[in-house]
């Protein structure tokens, strides 16, 4: 009888069918205790209106007014900190601007950088970006008194991102670039 309770322990197939389900089970534990203690998730900073029970809508107008003045730019790290170049549009190149760097999940780690205008028409924060590039960033580019606003998406790997309205031709021709090139 010994023999054959030692021969069972070494079934494969036994392993399998006890072994599996205990591992999913353990697993659903090891989930839910992370998504217990886990902080809050981050919420977007827009206005947001509800319009009845899933409809809402956010203010578009900065975004529209960027578009209207047809502006672009090109955000980028230089000596730890953030520069802003314009590609395109009218820019009042002497005004400082302000910009709102998000993380994308901890909304702790959120802040908003002075930029200052420099020589030869671009902007540079007063204070540094971030000493280790580990995470993604989110940006939100404006004026002072949020007359107009522009935006985009910093991966880690990247040192460098494209910064467009949310509305109109200039936030679409990021992905048309993107499509063309995977053609």
């Amino acid at each position: 009888m010994s023999q054959r309770e030692e021969k069972s322990r070494r079934e494969p197939m036994l392993w399998l069918v006890v072994g599996l389900p205990l591992v999913v089970v353990v697993a659903s534990f090891i989930t839910l205790y992370l998504a217990i203690t886990s902080g809050e998730v981050a919420e977007s900073r827009d206005e947001v209106q509800r319009l009845g029970r899933v409809l809402q809508e956010t203010d578009l107008g900065p975004d529209e007014q960027a578009a209207a003045l047809g502006l672009t730019a090109l955000l980028r790290e230089r000596e730890g900190k953030v520069e802003i170049v314009p590609m395109a549009g009218r820019w009042q190149r002497q005004n400082p601007l302000r910009l709102l760097v998000e993380h994308p999940v901890d909304s702790s780690k959120d802040r908003t950088l002075e930029m200052t205008p420099q020589p030869g028409g671009t902007w540079l924060s007063s204070a540094d970006f971030e000493t280790e590039r580990n995470n993604d960033w989110k940006f939100s580019l404006g004026d002072t008194d949020g007359t107009w606003r522009l935006r985009g998406r910093m991966p880690k790997e990247q040192l460098s991102a494209v910064l467009t309205p949310a509305v109109g031709e200039a936030a679409a021709a990021p992905e048309t670039a993107s499509a063309t090139g995977a053609q």
